[in-house]
């Protein structure tokens, strides 16, 4: 079979479908679809339980809380207040902020471990409670305390490969139903609340790269073991942690994968303007500021006031530093974070 020319100039051809696929890669190129945040909510319910009060409860003090961990206070849901009641209000300050009317969502990602239900998902629930009746996906991921981030890498994905056009990611906890108040080692450490971020296909670049890691051998570390067993529940009704063992984990690994991320976007660490890590421990925190070479102005910091709130940990800080003018459009953020499974990752993405 003969191969088909085609004669750009009088001393040059080349074959047809090299052509065809030049052509196709150029049309590729200049059509790139990438994913940028378009809005930020938050929400926290109204409780707020300080350290001294805490005191009034168990064997603690606002030092030795303080001290370990740079928790003041955390805000705790009533009794009224479902955790699709918390990640609806922060999805509807989203949307307000991105001027997106709900039913131009076509894909819904919570983050969470205190879901409403078994099922159906917190997503479908929020979907409802929204009024959306486009028949979008919506779904919950489970990574604990990285769950807004592998919401936001799945998200990502779906508006890169063309699956959607604008998601609503969410990350919502309501961690306090899940904590044994008398046990001082975790119960002053959690709280509740829920962010919210709106996703908008660009053809600039928003989130630039991302990594999310797992390792389950570590699952006895940090975990909330109990399940339904014929009606009844059996195992663990409280999160059970070794804080020691978590805090080694955590330093090591979130300076690993913060580097790790960078190196694969080809991005120096010098040029981010602000890193957005989950909100346990500003210990943990300093240590992967220190890593990076970032001095603690360049970080977002609201541990003190909202505790760890796990998948909701990370929108409510980006959500504050946007409220407080500290993130303007356009600079480089780094988020990352660590939880139960061990689940963590980083993401770096332009605001």
């Amino acid at each position: 079979m003969g191969v088909m020319i085609y004669q750009i100039s009088e001393n040059r051809q080349i074959p047809l479908f090299a052509l065809s696929f030049y052509l196709l890669t150029l049309s590729m190129m200049n059509t790139m679809t990438y994913s940028r945040i378009l809005g930020i909510g938050s929400y926290l319910p109204t409780k707020r339980i300080t350290n001294d009060d805490l005191a009034q409860m168990v064997e603690t003090s606002d030092e030795w809380i303080s001290q370990r961990t740079g928790i003041k206070a955390r805000h705790i849901a009533d009794d009224s207040e479902k955790t699709s009641d918390l990640a609806l209000k922060a999805a509807q300050n989203a949307l307000s902020q991105a001027n997106i009317h709900p039913n131009e969502i076509d894909l819904i990602i919570v983050g969470t471990v205190t879901g409403d239900y078994a099922f159906p998902s917190t997503a479908c629930l929020v979907q409802q409670k929204l009024g959306i009746t486009n028949r979008c996906p919506a779904f919950d991921i489970q990574a604990a305390c990285a769950g807004f981030m592998y919401a936001m890498t799945m998200a990502d994905a779906y508006i890169r490969g063309g699956l959607a056009k604008k998601a609503l990611i969410i990350g919502a906890e309501t961690l306090s139903r899940i904590v044994n108040w008398q046990d001082r080692n975790t119960c002053v450490l959690f709280g509740d609340g829920a962010g919210a971020a709106v996703l908008g296909a660009s053809d600039e670049p928003g989130i630039i790269h991302s990594k999310m890691c797992a390792d389950g051998a570590f699952e006895s570390v940090l975990h909330m073991n109990g399940r339904m067993n014929n009606g009844e529940w059996t195992g663990a009704k409280f999160i059970n942690m070794d804080g020691q063992a978590v805090f080694k984990f955590a330093v090591k690994s979130l300076a690993e994968v913060a580097q790790e991320t960078l190196n694969e976007a080809n991005f120096p660490a010098e040029k981010i303007d602000w890193l957005v890590p989950h909100q346990a421990n500003s210990r943990i925190i300093d240590a992967t500021a220190e890593h990076l070479g970032l001095p603690r102005e360049k970080v977002i910091l609201t541990v003190a006031e909202h505790a760890n709130t796990s998948a909701a940990s990370i929108p409510l800080a980006l959500d504050e530093g946007i409220r407080t003018g500290k993130i303007q459009r356009g600079q480089h953020l780094l988020l990352e974070g660590i939880g139960g499974g061990f689940a963590w990752g980083a993401m770096l993405l332009r605001y």
